[in-house]
């Protein structure tokens, strides 16, 4: 009876021993140890290196997987911006008649193909100083569900794609324009307009349905 009290005894502390070890795996499973190499080899130490960055970069390149696509162009002495998402078209400024009764920084409007587009001159519109029409004027066609019309740019710059944590919404210096039209400004001073706010906007009586 003794050596069978012996056994039994025996196998618990077996049984506690596997539990604590089926224990101590599964928490190395769930936090992942890169062990730094002790033997001094140079290839080990390189590899040591190369697997910390991996593990690294994930977190460091996160703020790249929010895109945003933008169109570049000159306002006045400023460079803006405003997302593709709200871009029809580009269409260059030929000509353009002007619509008795509108408001000042109505344009007028132009001929796109058979539609009649309403162009908002966003210097008039936000104040800024005034410049001639030249050749290398362009309307940017940008619209929503309800609103469609052109905004007057003095030159195209391109498009370009930037990380959306890259514009900053701080924009206290930004005196000239209204703070409700900016989505924010880069580090690059590159002032991204919000084509959401300007097409909800209830001043900019302009109806694509009429």
């Amino acid at each position: 009876m003794k050596e069978l009290k012996k056994d039994s005894g025996y196998k618990s502390r077996k049984s506690t021993s596997k539990k604590s070890k089926n224990v101590l795996a599964k928490s190395t499973l769930k936090k992942p140890l890169i062990m730094k190499p002790d033997d001094g080899s140079k290839n080990n130490a390189i590899l040591y290196e190369r697997a910390i960055s991996l593990a690294v970069a994930p977190k460091e390149e996160s703020i790249y997987q929010h895109l945003i696509e933008i169109i570049v162009f000159s306002l006045a002495s400023e460079t803006y911006a405003i997302e593709t998402n709200f871009v029809r078209e580009v269409y260059p400024l030929k000509k353009y008649t002007v619509i008795p009764g509108t408001p000042s920084f109505v344009l007028g409007v132009i001929n796109i193909r058979g539609q009649i587009v309403s162009v908002i001159d966003l210097k008039k519109f936000f104040g800024l100083p005034e410049k001639g029409i030249g050749e290398l004027n362009k309307v940017i066609i940008i619209e929503n569900q309800l609103m469609e019309f052109g905004i007057l740019a003095d030159n195209i710059q391109g498009t370009q794609t930037i990380p959306l944590p890259h514009i900053q919404s701080n924009i206290s210096n930004m005196s000239e324009i209204g703070s409700e039209y900016i989505k924010g400004v880069t580090k690059e001073n590159l002032i991204v307009l919000d084509a959401k706010k300007i097409l909800e906007d209830e001043t900019i009586l302009v109806d694509k349905t009429k």
